[in-house]
């Protein structure tokens, strides 16, 4: 979802970055685990790259797990242009899609911190968008964000913009 939002604002050329939690992870916090401290720190982290890429008016995209909400809800606070998009997918549905099979290595108990298996994820309580995966297309989820930031006037629905 991410990367089809992230093409069709480059689409209508608009400057952006997508930060990916497993780049991030690679370039930026690789030292860190995924224990509550470690995934906070990353989420921070994170939060602090958008920060710098929005004050100079480059769109962020995060597409990362964030399990907790309290971190969540700081960088909401702390954030000028925050919205946040709340990708819901039942646990059934996101085993069922695990190419990289990380889901059944958890539950084997392989995995320690999993999210959603030995970790939690807390829902967010207020968010701007929820995408309902297991109902609808991926391109029926990426239409709906960039309809709400639309609407929100975060972008133009004109289809070329010089920003």
């Amino acid at each position: 979802m991410a990367h089809g939002v992230a093409q069709e604002l480059q689409r209508r050329n608009y400057r952006l970055e997508v930060l990916d939690g497993d780049v991030i992870r690679t370039h930026l916090s690789q030292e860190l685990g995924f224990s509550k401290q470690d995934r906070d720190t990353n989420v921070r982290r994170i939060g602090f790259v958008t920060e710098l890429l929005s004050r100079n008016r480059i769109i962020a995209i995060v597409a990362a797990i964030s399990p907790y909400r309290e971190i969540r809800e700081q960088l909401k606070k702390t954030s000028t242009s925050f919205v946040e998009v709340y990708v819901q997918a039942p646990l059934t549905v996101c085993e069922f899609r695990d190419v990289k099979g990380l889901y059944a290595k958890a539950k084997a108990g392989q995995i320690k911190h999993f999210t959603s298996i030995s970790d939690p994820y807390e829902e967010p309580l207020n968010p701007e968008i929820i995408c309902q995966t297991d109902k609808f297309t991926p391109q029926q989820c990426v239409n709906q964000v960039l309809d709400y930031l639309e609407q929100q006037d975060f972008i133009s629905a004109l289809e070329l913009v010089t920003k």
